[in-house]
Formats: C-alpha cells, structure tokens, sequence
C-alpha cells in the first residue's frame, strides 16, 4: 500500500500506528517472540510459571520467617539448645531454616499453581479476562486446599480465598495515576 510522499513505496502497518515491538528485527527473531507469546498464553505454561514463581518466593519466605525465629531461654526448648554447644546450636538453626524453608517453597508452589492453572483453565471457559475469572478461581483453590478439613473448611477456604482474589484484582485493575 502507498502512501502520498511515499513514492510507491510500501510502509509496514507497524509504522502506521499498528505498533508490535518488532520493528527492526529479523525473520528469526519475530518468529521466536511470536512463539514466547503462544507459549505465555498456554495454561500449562503459566501453571508451571506460577508454581516455579510461588515456590522461590516461598523459599524465600520460608528462610526470612525461620531467621526470625528465636527460641526464648524462658521455654523448655530454649534452655535445652541455649545450653548445647556453639556450633550444635548453629547446625541445629540451619537445618530449621532449610526445613521450613522447604515446607513454604511447596506450599506456595501448590498454591500458585493450583490457582494460576484454575484461573487460566475459567478464561479460556469464558472467553473472557474480568474479575469473576479470579473470584473463581479463589473459590475452587481454596476449597480445594480446604478439602481435607471437610466440608466446611472447604467452604470457609473458598469463600475467604474468592475474597481475597477479589480484592487483589480489584486493586491491579484499578486505573493508574498517570
């Protein structure tokens, strides 16, 4: 398509205002962004992304949360590690902190997961990208987690959790002060 001024020459829609973020890149290169896109709005991609995310940052809680922790020599279990050896006392805090920071780097990995797969799974249902995707993907997550405890923790889990996706949601679409 030519344009006035243009002296027959062709101009890519992208110059047009049709902007892809590609301008300047080889045959290749658009080939290989194009595929990292397919691939982001895969569901099982993002439910290995958010499970790969949620279990480093619960790694990384989990060892924050541990390094906190102190025992009180005014506990039982205090006095008996406050009386033990420096170096059985820092053996004994690492192998804490590496349990519980494991612990968390699962628990959060399941979690991520499990709601990013759901929430992906009810968009691609729907067809649609709104707030009713979280709040049920919140629901089915927490009842799910909620599950072993029974019936009513199954309740209580997806209600609060559909609560909380909610208000997470609700606060990321919310227009930014620009």
């Amino acid at each position: 398509m030519a344009f006035p001024g243009t002296k027959g020459t062709a101009i890519p829609m992208t110059s047009l205002g049709g902007n892809s973020g590609t301008e300047g890149m080889n045959d290749q290169e658009q080939a290989m962004i194009k595929m990292m896109q397919r691939g982001m709005e895969s569901c099982p991609i993002k439910t290995v992304i958010s499970g790969t995310m949620g279990f480093g940052l619960g790694g990384a809680f989990g060892l924050f949360m541990a390094s906190m922790s102190y025992d009180s020599t005014f506990t039982p279990q205090g006095r008996a590690i406050a009386d033990l050896p420096w170096r059985e006392q820092v053996r004994r805090g690492f192998k804490d902190m590496g349990a519980r920071s494991w612990s968390s780097a699962k628990n959060f990995g399941i979690v991520g997961a499990l709601y990013s797969g759901t929430e992906c799974c009810i968009e691609g249902l729907r067809a649609k990208n709104d707030l009713t995707n979280s709040v049920a993907a919140g629901c089915v997550t927490g009842g799910i987690l909620g599950a072993k405890a029974g019936p009513q923790a199954a309740a209580f889990g997806c209600a609060g959790f559909a609560a909380f996706s909610a208000a997470i949601d609700a606060y990321m679409r919310m227009p930014g002060d620009e």
